[in-house]
């Protein structure tokens, strides 16, 4: 596995730099879809009943896109705007030290044997806070294992494959739940018009999955991942020295006035008749959910600025956003980057080549007719596959569960069964797949310890995770269903 690992990282060191990547990415798609179009190839959306044309990107149609929504394509693009929001609380945080402080008081008083374990947990439960924990856990991760005197890297690692391999389980309801319930409801429609599939159908088996993620990735980071990296001997220009009185003082406040921050939000959402909450009076979907990034960015920003004041780093309003300034320069690289990948997949997008993929890929299996275990398995691996070119859920779901969820019903599956299978393969190749866009994010953290790190340190890492992961988890999906365990209240589902 070493050997294995050590070559790919040595190939993906010698791709050109991750800007190019996308450059040259891009170039193939416009030849592609130049190609495709000569055959007048087209696809019927599922969910709409659309035909939609492979659009040539080498046309005047396509020229005109790609000069007048360039702009669009990287200021529209989402993650761009959240990475950049969320560093602005995060970095003023850092820089003036809040985080390093928190650690030390922290984490350190954590028996090393468990630090790792605690990672892959609040990485794991991340997703309530939807992509923004692609940004806030590995970094601090990577702090973690840094000040406890392991390498870095491994933090790092550890932080990313819990969030996103372990992106759709978690212990709560999350707006991921609510979100793929909806869509794997109205595909049920198609064979029963009165089937609902409800945001708690796979409860059971994600709290589950929460548990036993936790302890694989903690095993592979232990015995595989961190191993390989040996020890840490990178010049990082942070010592970490003992708390003083000052800082313990500038912690408390902090804590104190993130506690009234939480406790001003939770009197607006519990407050009769909230803006926060839905019509309804509920939480998923709601507008808190919907608003997650700007209160997560603010609550940096209150505590932040509390230690900051506390211990004299902060002394007018104007350092303030100096220290934002400061944590922006360090993101310079990232926006340089997304700006390619923003391009790369505008382009694969507009040409409807992903659509065209995917549909034609799931037709492919249902003509196989196969049964039982072998057609989980079969569309597991399709869907970790298609994960690769297809890089959102949600997105990736709307153009499966018209396709997939009626033909499982007339196998006899459960509709909320075939949607767990889903969310371990969409789940397990997203920190391996290229179009994440936060592959970019981890990259840039990475090379704050380690200059020579490129795209292919980064992958090879990754892998042990991506692979374990969707093993075991396809293991437990089908003890849950070979023991007729309920995935979610009154869901049972035998194979």
């Amino acid at each position: 596995m070493s050997k294995f690992l050590t070559g790919i990282e040595k190939i993906g060191n010698k791709l050109p730099d991750p800007f190019f990547i996308f450059v040259y990415l891009a170039a193939f798609v416009m030849v592609l879809t130049f190609i495709v179009n000569m055959f007048d190839v087209t696809v019927e959306h599922p969910g709409t009943g659309e035909t939609l044309p492979i659009k040539s990107l080498i046309s005047g149609e396509g020229l005109q896109f790609i000069l007048g929504e360039m702009l669009a394509n990287f200021t529209g693009f989402a993650p761009l705007g959240l990475v950049l929001a969320m560093m602005l609380g995060v970095g003023l945080a850092d820089k003036v030290g809040l985080l390093e402080t928190a650690i030390k008081k922290s984490i350190l008083s954590t028996p090393k044997s468990l630090v790792t374990y605690a990672v892959f947990f609040v990485g794991i439960l991340g997703n309530i806070a939807s992509d923004a924990a692609f940004v806030l856990v590995p970094p601090l991760a990577a702090m973690v294992f840094y000040t406890v005197g392991r390498h870095p890297l491994a933090g790092l690692a550890a932080g990313f494959a819990g969030v996103g391999a372990g992106f759709s389980a978690n212990i709560l309801i999350a707006g991921t739940d609510a979100l793929l319930a909806g869509i794997t409801t109205e595909a049920a429609k198609a064979i029963d018009s009165s089937f609902v599939v409800t945001p708690v159908d796979n409860w059971y088996f994600m709290s589950v999955s929460t548990v036993f993620l936790t302890l694989i990735g903690g095993f592979i980071t232990e015995k595989i991942i961190e191993p390989r990296l040996g020890k840490y001997e990178g010049d990082l220009k942070k010592n970490f020295e003992p708390v003083s009185a000052i800082e313990v003082r500038g912690l408390r406040n902090s804590i104190i006035a993130g506690s009234i921050y939480v406790g001003l939000l939770l009197l607006i959402i519990f407050w009769p008749n909230s803006p926060l909450r839905n019509e309804d009076g509920g939480m998923i979907p709601s507008p808190f959910l919907d608003g997650i990034i700007p209160i997560v960015l603010l609550f940096f920003i209150v505590m932040g600025t509390a230690y900051g004041v506390t211990v004299k780093k902060i002394t007018k309003l104007a350092d303030i956003p100096k220290f934002m300034g400061e944590s922006m320069k360090d993101m310079a690289g990232y926006i340089v980057l997304i700006f390619a990948a923003s391009q790369f997949i505008a382009y694969f997008n507009w040409s409807n080549l992903g659509t065209w993929i995917a549909v034609n890929g799931a037709e492919f299996l249902a003509s196989i007719n196969l049964t039982g275990l072998p057609v989980i398995i079969g569309f597991i691996l399709f869907v970790s596959v298609l994960n690769l070119l297809i890089f959102s859920g949600s997105a990736q779901w709307a153009l499966l569960a018209p396709i997939f969820i009626p033909l499982f019903m007339l196998l006899d599956y459960n509709p909320a069964f075939i949607q767990a299978a889903y969310r371990i393969a969409d789940s397990t190749t997203n920190i391996i797949t290229p179009l994440n866009p936060y592959i970019l994010v981890v990259l840039a953290f990475m090379r704050e310890y380690d200059k020579k790190a490129g795209l292919g340190t980064l992958i090879s890492m990754m892998i042990p995770y991506s692979i374990i992961f969707l093993v075991f988890w396809v293991v437990l999906l089908f003890i849950f269903g070979l023991l007729g365990i309920p995935l979610g209240p009154g869901i049972e589902m035998y194979l």
